[in-house]
């Protein structure tokens, strides 16, 4: 498939992931109750909605500088991500959920409106990674479908759509292998034909078998949820592993 086509499919599969994915964390978000606490530590459940909405403006000034070409960075300075979910903390319950419904709808009009050439156009993350405009799509499919699972009210993996799932996997196994950070791991779901491999850092493995990988065998499903920090490891002989974002 020549790259055009093969980018407008991953594109469009994107485009699906984020609307599905806003519809999962509104329907977990309805009914919660946001004073407990979240399966994030040290944040409730305000906290939570707090960042996905901060997010959710933060992704759009991403989108604004693709379309203008003025330079607009997620947050204006160390500090800011921070001391904005604080403050959106203390909305009650309803105006947090009217806000982060808010949010999320402006980001999603804003993306539509954005052009092909808008879409290959660099913007830098948060992390100072630059990254064509399109990736803003997966990163707000990504903080919705995810974070709808540590609101605790019953979201989980499980439900997550296959595609996604993978893409998850290759999300995190790739950060992973561009940070150099082990262990080595191969990733072998029961449920699919394909794996996942992290490769071994030269000092770290057993020392009767330097450089040889773990092989984890589980479900996508659960696969995802260990490598994201948010289940157990699916083998109990599974290695530790380190954060993911």
């Amino acid at each position: 498939m020549p790259d055009r086509p093969r980018a407008a499919v991953r594109e469009a599969a994107r485009l699906r992931w984020l609307e599905e994915g806003s519809s999962y964390f509104a329907a977990r978000l309805r009914g919660c109750d946001l004073d407990r606490p979240s399966l994030l530590p040290g944040w409730t459940g305000r906290h939570l909605v707090a960042h996905v909405a901060s997010n959710a403006r933060a992704l759009g000034r991403l989108v604004h500088w693709a379309h203008t070409g003025e330079e607009t960075p997620m947050y204006a300075r160390g500090g800011a991500r921070e001391a904005e979910i604080e403050e959106l903390a203390r909305l009650s319950p309803a105006a947090l959920t009217e806000l982060a419904e808010r949010t999320a709808a402006e980001l999603r009009s804003d993306l539509a409106a954005l052009s092909e050439s808008d879409l290959a156009e660099r913007v830098r993350t948060a992390r100072g990674r630059l990254v064509p405009a399109s990736e803003i799509i997966w990163m707000r499919a990504r903080e919705v479908w995810v974070h709808a699972v540590d609101l605790d009210s019953g979201g989980r993996f499980e439900d997550f759509p296959p595609d996604f799932v993978d893409a998850l996997l290759t999300d995190v196994t790739g950060l992973w292998e561009r940070r150099g950070q082990g262990p080595g791991l191969v990733l072998r779901p029961d449920d699919r034909q394909r794996s996942w491999a992290v490769s071994v850092p030269p000092p770290t493995g057993p020392p009767d078998e330097p450089g040889v990988p773990c092989e984890v065998r589980g479900t996508a499903a659960r696969l995802a949820a260990w490598v994201t920090g948010r289940g157990p490891a699916p083998d109990p002989a599974a290695p530790p592993v380190g954060r993911w974002l």
